[in-house]
């Protein structure tokens, strides 16, 4: 079983979809998601410094649209369809897309839409996140209860990501739970928490004009690691996620349980790959991060068909 997935937010560098435009057609296809999403990608993806492609509503459309290219990119080589996908964080809907529950366009509307509501609701209150990696995860969730932290990550290979209060993770970062690493994030706020539902009642509006349909492949939810087999419901717990942990760590226990032989992930690539090493031990992976890397992608599936 090979089983594409698409990251979330922060894993975007600077100048990474430069070779992606290189591809025939990528560049008009990327412009057309700009248009959707209301933000100049191919500028943001090719020219803008590190500052800039972290605002959350360029990053969210950005790190959707080299994904989507990407999985494009792969399907047309590829002579093995996938058997199933999932997504991190805003990388849901490009799992939405890739499963055909949603179509690349309305994809694009939605994580526009998304990402200016988050950062909208981020910038109420002076908020952020951090990353808490190795400790005993009791000790962990008791200490971040303790400071009115949410663990508003569960990526699994012991990391959890806390969020709240700016000066809370302050006190975090100098005081964090017996053998842990605490690492400040660089995001504009407190993103899955309850901070952002303002942002959940946003995106439901515009998720109502939709007509999801079923998901063709297995999809996987942040919600708590099941498959979603009906295309609303998928679209329903999207919208919810925004204000409620991810829970990534049950993905990838469901991606074992489910006899997973292989993971892909898709552009700006790495992040999920590198949990995936720790929680997910000997199971082969790619991270496509340039079109130099579809090839290997390619052979992963290649070897599953033989």
């Amino acid at each position: 079983m090979i089983i594409g997935a698409f990251p979330g937010q922060g894993s975007q560098t600077p100048g990474f979809l430069s070779p992606w435009l290189d591809l025939p057609g990528a560049r008009d296809l990327v412009g057309v998601y700009g248009e959707a999403a209301e933000v100049d990608l191919i500028a943001a993806g090719t020219e803008w410094d590190a500052d800039a492609i972290r605002d959350t509503k360029v990053a969210q459309p950005l790190i959707v649209a080299a994904s989507l290219l990407s999985w494009w990119a792969l399907v047309q080589r590829a002579d093995r369809a996938f058997d199933g996908v999932a997504g991190h964080s805003v990388g849901e809907i490009a799992a939405l897309v890739a499963a055909g529950v949603l179509s690349a366009d309305d994809g694009m509307r939605l994580v526009g839409v998304r990402g200016r509501a988050m950062a909208d609701a981020a910038a109420l209150e002076t908020t952020g996140m951090a990353a808490v990696v190795g400790g005993v995860e009791a000790d962990v969730l008791a200490r971040l209860a303790e400071l009115d932290l949410t663990p508003a990550n569960y990526n699994g290979g012991g990391q959890i990501v806390a969020a709240g209060a700016a000066d809370h993770l302050a006190e975090l970062v100098a005081s964090g739970p017996r053998g842990a690493r605490v690492i400040p994030l660089q995001v504009a706020g407190a993103f899955h928490t309850r901070y952002m539902a303002p942002a959940v009642e946003t995106l439901a509006t515009a998720a109502s004009a939709l007509t999801p349909a079923d998901p063709s492949l297995q999809l996987w939810t942040n919600a708590d690691g099941s498959v979603v087999t009906s295309g609303a419901r998928a679209l329903e717990l999207l919208i919810g996620q925004v204000a409620s942990p991810v829970r990534w760590d049950l993905c990838m226990a469901a991606f074992a349980e489910a006899g997973v032989t292989g993971i892909i992930e898709f552009a700006p690539a790495g992040t999920l790959v590198g949990l995936a090493k720790r929680a997910l031990r000997g199971v082969p992976s790619v991270a496509v991060k340039t079109p130099e890397d579809l090839d290997a992608a390619v052979a992963l599936l290649s070897e599953e068909n033989a």
